[in-house]
């Protein structure tokens, strides 16, 4: 049984707009991602796990879409360890594994998600990430170049990041107990000491982050539709 954690919990209205509730052609961008679990076979139930100011809306669209797989829409915390840790508080006792998945990338597909999770019983831990093929370089306070960053070896880390259920509990038990800051579920586990296999993702997964990234997102959904 696999439940997936749906992080909404953040927002970019710093940026001039909510990405979760921006449009994604017709449906906001968060409704994407809610239906592409939805559609997947191995996701018996999801915990989307947003901020409580923003909890009526996403109950809201959550009937209006049917969503039938959404058992729980609770309110997170300040940062994103925290909202994931109130999702695991309410998954079904009956789950062996757990997906964690980042609302604001609404392009994943069913297929993804069953690529990472088949890994996943396979090694415990696996995650979608992308190679980098950019040049990396660090700079100076000032942003003046100080150096090189081999990037061999090198991955942006994506989600869905799937997980056993017990390594993920005990990763955040750790976290807690550590008072650790940590910025995905990967980073988690690795405290643990534990392994965990990257899926190189050769596909558009944007995270919608700055308004250019809609037209991008849509740009994709509108070569995936048509014939």
């Amino acid at each position: 049984m696999l439940s997936a954690i749906i992080v909404a919990a953040g927002s970019s209205q710093r940026m001039g707009f909510d990405k979760l509730f921006a449009l994604l052609g017709e449906k906001p961008v968060v409704a994407h991602t809610l239906e592409a679990f939805e559609r997947t076979d191995s996701v018996t139930e999801i915990i989307l796990v947003g901020r409580a100011e923003r909890l009526a809306e996403l109950q809201a669209l959550v009937r209006s879409a049917a969503l039938k797989k959404v058992r729980h829409v609770i309110a997170g915390g300040s940062h994103r360890q925290d909202s994931v840790r109130a999702g695991l508080n309410v998954l079904h006792a009956e789950a062996r594994y757990v997906a964690v998945h980042d609302a604001a990338r609404p392009l994943v597909t069913p297929e993804q998600i069953e690529r990472v999770f088949a890994l996943a019983r396979e090694h415990q831990a696996a995650a979608l990430a992308e190679p980098i093929t950019d040049t990396l370089k660090r700079a100076d306070e000032n942003r003046f170049v100080t150096g090189g960053v081999e990037r061999a070896g090198l991955y942006a880390m994506q989600t869905p990041q799937i997980f056993l259920r017990d390594l993920l509990v005990q990763a955040y038990g750790a976290v807690a107990a550590n008072n650790l800051s940590i910025t995905d579920e990967v980073s988690a586990v690795e405290h643990l000491g534990t392994k965990v296999l990257l899926v190189p993702n050769e596909q558009f997964n944007v995270k919608i982050t700055y308004p250019r990234d809609l037209s991008l997102a849509q740009s994709v959904l509108n070569r995936r539709s048509s014939p």
